[in-house]
C-alpha cells in the first residue's frame, strides 16, 4: 500500500515538474532561426528542447536498428546472437515443463503419460542423462522391460548416471531371477559407491544366497564403516556368517579350519544356537570337554535349545543314564523355569526310569503349555509306569492335534524351517530366523512321532477316533421292529 502511494506522489512530482519547466520556456523570450533548402524556421526555446529530445531517440534507435540488422546477418552466418538465444530458452523452457510434468505423471503412477512427457522432453532439451532417467522408470511402471533395459544401458555411457544404469540393470536382473548376473551388477554398483546402503544390503544379500561368506563378511564390514548398521547388529551377523564359513569348511573336511571359525562365530554372538552348538562339537573332536561344556552353559543361559542339550551329551557319549542326570544337573539348575529345561530334566528322568520325578518335571507344563513333544513325554511315562494303553493313546491322541512348540522361524513371512539357515528360504532375507512358536493355525506333525513305537511297545497304530452313531429315526425303529 505505502509503494502504491509512493508511486503516485513520485508520477504526480514528474508530471508537476515537466508543467512548470514547459511554462518556463514559454516565457522565454527569443529563439533560433533554422534553415533548411532555402526555407527559414523560427523556433522557439520550447520547441528546441523537444526537437532535441527528438533527435537523441532518433539516434538511439538508429544505433538499435544498426544492432538488430547485425544480430540477423549473424543468425543467417550461424553464429550465436540474441535471436537464437531466445530461441534457445524457449525450447529449454518447453523442454523443462515437459520434464517436470513427466517427473508429476511418474510420481503418479501414470506411466505411458511419463514416457510421452519424457520424449518431449528429450526433443527440446537434448539431455539425455536428464531424460533417460525418467524414460528408463517410466518404461519400468509402463511395463515395458526392454524399453526400460535399452534405457539403462545408455545410462551406462556417460559418468555421472553410471551408477544409476548399473542399479537398474541389477534391479531388471533381480526382477527376473538371474541372481549370477544380478550379483556381479550389485558388486560393480557396490565399487562407484560403497556407501550406498541399498546397494550394500542387495549385494550382502546375494552373497549370502551364493554362499560366498567371505565376500558377505567384507560387505558386512563396509556396512559398519559407513554407519549403516549399528554395532551389535554388525556383531550378530558376522557372527551368522562365520558359522556358515565354518559349516561350508567342515563339509570340505577341513575340520582345524572348521573348529577355528565356529570357535569364532561363537565368540562373536554366544547367543546364537547353531555357532554354540557348533563350536561345542569343535571343542568336543579336540578332546577339551570342559571348553565345550562352558560355551554349552553359556549359550543355555541365554536360550534353552534341545540341539545344546544334545552336543552336551555328545561330551560323554557312554555314560549311564543316572550318571548323565548327575552330569546334566549343571544345566538343569540354569534357566529351572523355562519349558526346555523342563523337558530335558524329563527325558532324562525317563531314561533313568524314574518316572515319577518325570512326571513332576512336565506335570504343570502340559496343562499350562501343552505341545506335541510335551503330550508324547507324557505318554512315554504312563507307559513306563504301568498305566493302561487307553491311557497312553489318550495321551497321544492329544499330542498328534497339540501345538509343535518352538521352531526356527522366520521374524518376516514366517516360514517354518526344520533347521537354522542364515538365508530364508521362502523370502530370502537374510539372519531372519527366530527360535519361537509359530502362529495360530500353523499345524505340523509332533516331533516325538518317533517315540511311539518305544512308547506302545510296537510299530506305531494309527488312531481313529469314530463319530458317535445318529439317533435312529422312526422309520428306522418300526423296520427294526419288523
Amino acid at each position: 500500500m505505502l509503494l502504491s502511494l509512493l508511486k503516485i506522489l513520485a508520477f504526480v512530482v514528474a508530471v508537476t515538474a515537466l508543467t512548470f519547466g514547459a511554462a518556463s520556456l514559454m516565457e522565454v523570450s527569443g529563439g533560433a532561426e533554422v534553415t533548411v533548402a532555402g526555407t527559414e524556421f523560427t523556433l522557439s526555446p520550447l520547441e528546441l528542447t523537444i526537437g532535441f529530445v527528438a533527435l537523441v531517440a532518433l539516434v538511439w534507435l538508429s544505433f538499435k536498428a544498426l544492432g538488430l540488422i547485425v544480430a540477423v546477418l549473424k543468425f543467417i552466418n550461424g553464429d550465436e546472437t540474441a535471436i537464437s538465444r531466445y530461441f534457445t530458452r524457449n525450447r529449454e523452457r518447453k523442454g523443462y515443463e515437459a520434464l517436470s510434468d513427466g517427473m508429476m505423471a511418474l510420481a503418479s503412477g501414470e506411466g505411458q503419460v511419463a514416457l510421452a512427457k519424457a520424449a518431449r522432453a528429450e526433443r527440446y532439451l537434448g539431455r539425455p542423462d536428464l531424460t533417460d532417467i525418467l524414460t528408463a522408470q517410466a518404461a519400468e511402471m509402463a511395463g515395458d522391460a526392454k524399453r526400460a533395459e535399452e534405457t539403462y544401458k545408455r545410462l551406462l555411457k556417460d559418468d555421472r548416471t553410471r551408477f544409476v544404469g548399473v542399479r537398474g540393470l541389477m534391479n531388471r536382473r533381480l526382477a527376473s531371477g538371474d541372481t549370477e548376473t544380478a550379483l556381479k551388477l550389485a558388486q560393480k554398483a557396490f565399487e562407484l559407491k560403497p556407501k550406498h546402503a541399498e546397494t550394500q544390503d542387495v549385494l550382502l544379500r546375494l552373497q549370502a544366497e551364493s554362499a560366498d561368506w567371505v565376500g558377505a563378511r567384507a560387505t558386512l564390514g563396509a556396512k559398519l564403516r559407513t554407519g549403516t548398521l549399528p554395532r551389535d547388529v554388525h556383531r550378530r551377523r558376522d557372527a551368522v556368517l562365520a558359522l556358515s564359513e565354518a559349516k561350508d569348511i567342515l563339509s570340505d573336511s577341513s575340520s582345524i579350519e572348521a573348529r577355528e571359525t565356529a570357535i569364532e562365530a561363537n565368540r562373536l554372538s554366544p547367543d546364537l544356537i547353531p555357532a554354540a552348538v557348533m563350536a561345542a562339537r569343535s571343542y568336543i573332536a579336540a578332546g577339551n570337554a570342559r571348553y565345550a561344556t562352558r560355551v554349552i552353559k553359556k549359550s543355555w543361559e541365554v536360550q534353552p535349545h534341545p540341539d545344546l542339550a544334545a552336543a552336551f551329551a555328545e561330551i560323554e557319549p557312554n555314560e549311564s543314564a543316572r550318571a548323565r542326570l548327575k552330569r546334566f544337573a549343571t544345566l538343569t539348575k540354569q534357566r529351572a523355569d523355562h519349558p526346555e529345561t523342563k523337558m530335558l530334566q524329563a527325558e532324562l528322568n525317563i531314561a533313568a526310569e524314574d518316572f515319577p520325578a518325570a512326571r513332576r518335571a512336565i506335570a504343570d507344563l502340559v496343562e499350562s503349555e501343552p505341545t506335541s513333544r510335551s503330550l508324547t513325554l507324557m505318554a512315554a511315562i504312563e507307559r513306563g509306569a504301568g498305566a493302561d494303553d487307553a491311557v497312553v493313546r489318550g495321551w497321544l491322541t492329544r499330542a498328534l492335534t497339540a501345538p509343535r512348540g518352538p521352531q526356527w522361524i522366520c521374524d518376516k513371512c514366517h516360514h517354518i524351517h526344520a533347521d537354522w539357515v542364515p538365508v530364508c528360504v521362502s523370502c530370502h532375507s537374510f539372519d531372519t530366523l527366530s527360535w519361537t512358536s509359530p502362529p495360530p493355525g500353523e499345524m505340523a506333525m509332533p516331533s516325538g512321532t518317533e517315540m511311539l513305537p518305544l512308547i506302545v511297545g510296537g510299530p506305531a497304530t494309527e488312531v481313529v477316533v469314530q463319530e458317535p452313531a445318529p439317533e435312529p429315526t422312526e422309520e428306522a425303529e418300526a423296520e427294526t421292529r419288523a
